[in-house]
């Protein structure tokens, strides 16, 4: 007699902040699936709702307390975990939102999992107790992020990232290209290299020595770089490295990338330009340092794009030192570029700072840091007119392909429009040759 299959308890599920924040969703919606639980798409469907939140800024605190406090007026019972939740120890959001029914900080999928079997007791059914090995993904089936380490040892002013994620811890290495291969294996394509210190893996447990099909690699980022790029290419994958902080040894990738084994990219945190500043922050290296460093790199691999972030307004920042990061901008030539007006995080070091800059002076600041930008941008996107480039599909619309070259991460750089691929796949290759630029995207033709 065949068993009626018992319904499923289902979960809804909201995902806030950055990709490390994205991977701890997909960890917990993997464990969510794996037992059993079905994932609601909507309030009215679910039986509980997860909020993963961020609280990396103001903005970003209240969209967190936003989402919380819907999911709470449209379903009513509801789990928060995430970086905010680590704020006073789940103190924080219980006072706005008393009626959550748990608070956990981020990476804390074991205890986010505990919260739900209290809330939402789910009968075992090993019919639907399955999951794919690469696990539940947020992102399109062609990319996914990597991430592998958690934590941060350094302690820039201002940040609170350590106070809610705690110091590095790396992933065994082992462990981390295991998820890589089932990942290429399930159709991604692009591998986004992702933790706090990308540069730092490893440096916790003194680089300790893993193992990857037999043979030992050392846990340190130039090794797990190689073993990648060597994975990725049995499966005509490209892989992208985040989060690399501007260490002597990064130099060691960058012949990785020249020889086609890494995509060109590198996002580097520079943050500012000014050395007294930068002492402020309490961040590493100068901007002779990175300018010498940007130069060699480039020599070793003319391709290489750098993307990075600053903040301006800085507490104590002068209009000289904000000139002197302006200066740096031109110097350096970067292809992508973010940037942020100084803004207090409740909890972060560099609140206690001097001379905070007014906001109508730290906005024009962004203003006139992102206008110069754009000129740098669009200067060197034009150079790519009438270049051949191999382009990764991410989706078809209004009769074009929108796709990205080496040089473009998803959702933070610029597109390739290629105006006859109506007819390609997302997920797939191609090599188009460029016949446009603005200052952010590309646009192009397919070559036969």
């Amino acid at each position: 007699m065949k068993r009626p299959a018992a319904a499923a308890s289902r979960v809804g599920f909201v995902s806030l902040g950055c990709p490390k924040a994205l991977v701890d969703s997909e960890q917990i919606l993997t464990r969510l699936r794996a037992e059993g639980y079905a994932i609601a798409p909507t309030y009215e469907g679910a039986d509980l709702v997860v909020v993963n939140t961020c609280g990396f800024i103001d903005a970003a605190v209240d969209e967190s307390l936003s989402a919380i406090g819907e999911a709470l007026a449209e379903n009513g019972k509801v789990i928060v975990t995430g970086c905010l939740g680590a704020k006073d120890g789940g103190a924080f959001v219980k006072k706005v939102h008393p009626k959550v029914l748990a608070v956990t900080g981020p990476h804390a999928t074991a205890a986010v999992m505990h919260a739900v079997h209290r809330h939402l007791p789910k009968p075992h059914d090993p019919f639907t107790d399955l999951v794919p090995p690469q696990g539940i993904k947020l992102t399109p089936n062609h990319y996914a992020y990597l991430k592998i380490a958690e934590g941060c040892n350094h302690r820039c002013t201002f940040c609170i990232i350590p106070s809610m994620r705690g110091d590095l811890v790396s992933r065994p290495l082992g462990e981390v290209m295991n998820e890589a291969e089932n990942l290429l294996k399930s159709g991604v394509r692009e591998l986004l290299v992702i933790s706090q210190d990308t540069s730092a893996y490893g440096v916790d447990i003194r680089y300790r020595t893993g193992f990857w099909r037999g043979q030992p690699v050392k846990t340190r980022m130039t090794e797990l770089a190689r073993a990648l790029g060597e994975l990725a290419g049995e499966h005509g994958a490209w892989v992208r490295l985040h989060y690399v902080y501007p260490y002597p040894h990064v130099d060691e990738v960058i012949p990785l990338m020249a020889d086609g084994r890494l995509l060109p990219y590198l996002d580097v945190p520079f943050q500012h330009a000014s050395q007294r500043i930068l002492k402020l922050m309490k961040r590493p290296a100068n901007a002779q340092d990175n300018l010498d460093r940007i130069r060699a790199w480039r020599s070793m691999c003319p391709d290489l794009t750098i993307r990075s972030t600053f903040i301006v307004g800085f507490p104590g920042e002068t209009q000289t030192e904000f000139e002197d990061l302006l200066a740096f901008l031109e110097a350096a030539e970067l292809d992508r570029v973010g940037c942020f007006a100084y803004s207090p995080v409740d909890g972060a070091a560099a609140n206690a700072l001097p001379d905070h800059v007014p906001e109508e002076v730290k906005e024009e600041r962004r203003a006139r840091f992102m206008t110069a930008q754009a000129k740098i941008s669009e200067r060197r996107l034009t150079a790519k007119v009438g270049r051949t480039l191999d382009i990764l599909v991410d989706s078809i619309a209004d009769g074009r392909a929108i796709a990205r070259s080496a040089a473009d991460a998803p959702e933070i750089d610029g597109v390739v429009k290629i105006e006859d691929g109506d007819r390609l796949v997302a997920g797939s290759f191609a090599r188009v040759k460029i016949t446009g630029s603005t200052e952010h995207d590309l646009t192009g033709r397919l070559v036969a």
